[in-house]
């Protein structure tokens, strides 16, 4: 009898998990983002009769970015649901990043998605760190494609003399980014210099020579 009710239990449970999922697909065939609506863990449905092809429409990955005005020599042009409202409740979006020679795309992490590149010109050198710690690295050229699981710490350099760029691709229509330098040194409040001092066994003096590279001058 205890069997039977833990396979009942359990069946129920596995029938409760599939409707739950089931329910967080889209119910109707499109929902473009109504971007001046209200925002709650993403956008409202803006109205079908008000819908256009422009809304599933983006131009901005076409040509390559200005990487002159950025301190890392990298620049990156995002596809996600703001530009391209179509993509709301879809799960996916795309980037384009730029690289200067001898550009970085410094150590960062997208809480919402795993990434995948397509290197569209020149060659990288990328890697992702594991949770224990292990670099997982590759040097990719072009035509090649490289995945950075969900939520993990990863990077692209282009070490050469030439350009590069690729091709971004995300599971989530706003995947967010969290780069390691200004989320840590640049934070607003600031973060304690005593305690960023004790977890990178520096002094209070190191770490404040480092926030002044990453916050606002005055």
């Amino acid at each position: 009898m205890a069997i039977s009710m833990t396979h009942l239990f359990v069946t129920i449970m596995l029938l409760a998990a599939h409707t739950a999922f089931a329910e967080t697909n889209m119910l109707q065939d499109l929902c473009v983002a109504d971007l001046k609506g209200t925002k709650v863990n993403g956008y409202s449905c803006k109205d079908p009769s008000q819908v256009t092809p422009e809304d599933f429409f983006y131009a901005g990955l076409a040509n390559a970015a200005n990487t002159a005005n950025t301190s890392m020599g990298s620049a990156v042009t995002a596809g996600n649901v703001e530009k391209i409202p179509g993509l709301n409740m879809m799960g996916t979006s795309m980037s384009r990043i730029d690289y200067a020679p001898g550009g970085l795309n410094p150590p960062h992490l997208h809480p919402r998605a795993s990434e995948a590149i397509f290197v569209l010109e020149g060659s990288l050198f990328v890697g992702f760190l594991t949770t224990s710690g292990k670099l997982i690295s590759k040097h990719l050229n072009k035509g090649e494609v490289f995945a950075f699981p969900r939520a993990l710490l990863h990077f692209q350099q282009n070490p050469n003399k030439t350009p590069a760029s690729v091709i971004a691709a995300f599971d989530s229509q706003n995947p967010g980014t969290q780069s390691v330098g200004p989320s840590l040194f640049g934070a607003n409040p600031p973060i304690p210099d005593d305690l960023l001092a004790k977890a990178f066994s520096v002094s209070t003096n190191e770490i404040q020579n480092i926030k002044g590279k990453f916050q606002p001058k005055k």
